[in-house]
């Protein structure tokens, strides 16, 4: 029996890089959230393995062994056909390819096949928070998760359509030993009080980044731009940026005004929580 599967984008409210071990791993503290817009999978078992692509960014996407979703059902020892709908821009900083392994990983769990968090974060270390897909603080490589009660955030995803591999952008952070975020994250009344105290945290990447891709830096200076904008700040590695406004109506208004502007950078409304 055929199953779909919801992988929405991954969004990091904060990035704090707080230091690196000795194996070159990057120790993390980060918030991170959803949005209501992202990838579906369609799911239909089988004797072997498969996979399309389909999609407005289904292209450069591999069908095989190098697809995160492939090695996740591969792991589980999951067989069939899956059908992939890319809508999220790969090598966007919104975990794409995570959050469509973490799909996976859940409609396989819910047919009773667990898979350890050791075995997930070995697929990389945005899978399991991507498997929680619920506003998670992240610490550690990934391997920490503390659930966080947000408000609902109206908000705007850009991305200009360039790819930051993530690698250049850490080999080029100065930092590598920044401070944490506060050690309690405050409840939230309203998204206004949620973009103020995001305002005093950070993403580390985002400098690196934007010496990388001007297109960053540009997008940001948009969004904060917009009519009624809280906060404009880049995602994860990049290049998706992302700002948060009071109500829906503002977020849809901005992303009008963008889009009109810019009609070939992704540009979506959406609800991060």
């Amino acid at each position: 029996m055929a199953t779909r599967a919801f992988a929405p984008a991954k969004i990091n409210l904060t990035l704090h890089v707080t230091g690196r071990r000795d194996d070159g791993y990057h120790l993390l503290d980060s918030l991170v959230v959803f949005a209501d817009v992202g990838d579906t999978l369609d799911f239909a078992p089988g004797s072997e393995l498969s996979m399309a692509i389909t999609g407005e960014h289904a292209g450069g996407v591999p069908a095989d062994e190098r697809n995160l979703v492939w090695k996740a059902a591969e792991m589980a020892g999951w067989a069939g056909h899956i059908k992939l709908n890319k809508v999220l821009p790969h090598g966007g900083g919104i975990g794409g390819g995570s959050s469509d392994a973490a799909a996976t990983l859940r409609m396989i769990a819910d047919q009773g096949i667990s898979i350890s968090d050791g075995s997930a974060l070995s697929l990389g270390a945005d899978i399991p928070v991507c498997v929680a897909a619920r506003a998670t603080r992240m610490r550690g490589i990934g391997d920490q998760l503390e659930p966080v009660g947000l408000p609902q955030l109206p908000a705007l995803l850009v991305n200009p359509g360039v790819e930051v591999p993530t690698g250049s952008v850490f080999s080029a952070l100065k930092s590598r030993d920044n401070p944490p975020m506060p050690a309690d994250v405050p409840p939230f009344e309203t998204p206004e009080a949620c973009a103020d105290w995001l305002l005093e945290q950070r993403n580390d990447l985002e400098p690196p980044t934007k010496g990388l891709a001007p297109e960053v830096a540009r997008v940001l200076d948009e969004l904060a731009d917009t009519k009624d904008a809280l906060l404009a700040r880049m995602s994860g590695s990049g290049s998706t940026c992302f700002a948060l406004y009071p109500t829906m109506k503002a977020a849809h208004f901005a992303a009008y005004e963008i889009g009109a502007a810019h009609p070939d950078w992704w540009c979506r409304a959406t609800q991060l929580n």
